[in-house]
C-alpha cells in the first residue's frame, strides 16, 4: 500500500485518547488527586498511547492484552529503573480499574502485569545537633530580617511538624492555629489531617507574621492575602523556591548540599521514634497511607543504635581493639 492509499491519521479512531480524558477527567473532579498525581497518570497513559498508533496497535482500550501493554513495558527498557517501570504499571492499574468500574472494560490486563522489586534506600536524615544547625541558621545570618523570620518559620514547620514540602508551599494563613499550638494541612489525596505545634514552631511562626506585611511589592505594594508564606515581592512561595533555600541552609549551617525538604520530614520521623513516640502516632502525624511507609524508620533506628553500640559499649570497644590488634585471629588460630 502506497502513502495515497494508507488512511490519514485523523480519521483513524481514537477511542483510547477518549477513554484516558475521561479517567483524568475523573481524577481532577472526583477523585480530586493531586495536581502531580494527575500529571503523571496523564502523562503515562499518553505515553502508552504514543506507542501503541506508532506500532499500528488499535486504539481502545477494550482491544489490549496483556501482551500490547508488556510490549510497552518492554520498550522502556533499558533507559528507565525499576520504579519509573512500577509507577508506569500503578497508572495502567488505576486506569484499568476506572473502566471496569465504569463498565467500559469487563476486565482489567494491567491486573496481571508483575511489579519489579524497587530497592528503597532509607530515608535521609540529620543527627539531633545539625537538625538544630539548620533551622537557626537563617536568625543568624540576618537577625531580626523578614526573609529571616519566613526561612527560620518554614524550617521549623518542616522539621517541627513533618509537613511535605507542597503541603508548606500551599499554606494559608487561615489553618495555621496560633492559639491552640495547631496548624491543618491538606495532604495527599486533598485529605486533611491536624497537626501540632511545638513552642519554637509557634514563637517563630509569632515572629515571622510581624514582619510578613514588609514583604510585598517594592512598585505596588501588592501582598497576596492569603499566602502563609510570601517572596520578597508579596507573592506565595513555590516548590522549587523553598527546595533551593533549604538546600541553601544545608550548605551553610551544616555543609549538606543534598539536604531538602524531605530530608527534614525524615528527620523529624526519625528523632520522634529514637524518643520513643509510637509508630501509629508517627503514621497519623506524617499522614502516611499505610505503616509500612512509616515502619522504614524503624531500620534507620536500628542502624543508629548499632553505632552507638559500636562505638560506647564496653564490651564492643573491647572486642573492636581486639580485632584492631590481631588478638582474635590469633585466639581462633590457637596460637
Amino acid at each position: 500500500m502506497d502513502d495515497a492509499e494508507q488512511p490519514a491519521l485523523d480519521t483513524v479512531p481514537d477511542r483510547l485518547g477518549e477513554q484516558i480524558a475521561l479517567f483524568v477527567t475523573y481524577l481532577r473532579s472526583e477523585r480530586r488527586a493531586a495536581a502531580h498525581t494527575v500529571h503523571a497518570y496523564a502523562s503515562d497513559l499518553a505515553q502508552l498511547r504514543s506507542f501503541l498508533a506508532a506500532r499500528g496497535f488499535e486504539l481502545d482500550a477494550t482491544q489490549l492484552d496483556l501482551l500490547a501493554l508488556r510490549a510497552f513495558l518492554a520498550s522502556l527498557l533499558p533507559g528507565h529503573g525499576s520504579a519509573t517501570i512500577a509507577r508506569k504499571i500503578a497508572s495502567l492499574r488505576a486506569f484499568y480499574r476506572f473502566l471496569v468500574r465504569r463498565g467500559v472494560c469487563a476486565h482489567s490486563p494491567a491486573a496481571l502485569l508483575r511489579l519489579p522489586k524497587v530497592p528503597r534506600p532509607l530515608p535521609k536524615f540529620l543527627a539531633l545537633e545539625d537538625a538544630a544547625s539548620v533551622v537557626t541558621r537563617p536568625r543568624l545570618e540576618r537577625p531580626g530580617h523578614a526573609l529571616a523570620l519566613r526561612d527560620q518559620a518554614m524550617l521549623e514547620l518542616l522539621y517541627g511538624a513533618g509537613l511535605r514540602v507542597s503541603e508548606l508551599a500551599s499554606l494559608t494563613l487561615e489553618r495555621v492555629e496560633l492559639p491552640i499550638a495547631r496548624v491543618r494541612v491538606h495532604g495527599k489525596g486533598s485529605k486533611e489531617r491536624v497537626l501540632p505545634l511545638g513552642g519554637a514552631c509557634v514563637q517563630a511562626i509569632e515572629l515571622y507574621l510581624t514582619q510578613r506585611s514588609a514583604l510585598r511589592h517594592p512598585r505596588s505594594g501588592q501582598q497576596h492575602a492569603h499566602a502563609m508564606f510570601l517572596g520578597h515581592h508579596g507573592t506565595p512561595l513555590g516548590v522549587r523556591q523553598v527546595q533551593q533555600l533549604v538546600k541553601r541552609y544545608g550548605i551553610s549551617a551544616v555543609g549538606r548540599p543534598d539536604l531538602h525538604p524531605h530530608a527534614l520530614r525524615h528527620t523529624c520521623a526519625t528523632h520522634l521514634l529514637d524518643a520513643g513516640a509510637d509508630l501509629r502516632g508517627i503514621q497519623e502525624l506524617l499522614g502516611h497511607a499505610t505503616l509500612s511507609t512509616t515502619q522504614r524508620y524503624t531500620h534507620v533506628s536500628v542502624d543508629r543504635l548499632m553505632e552507638v553500640y559500636a562505638r560506647a559499649h564496653p564490651l564492643a570497644r573491647r572486642l573492636q581493639e581486639e580485632n584492631d590488634r590481631g588478638v582474635t585471629g590469633s585466639r581462633r588460630s590457637g596460637k
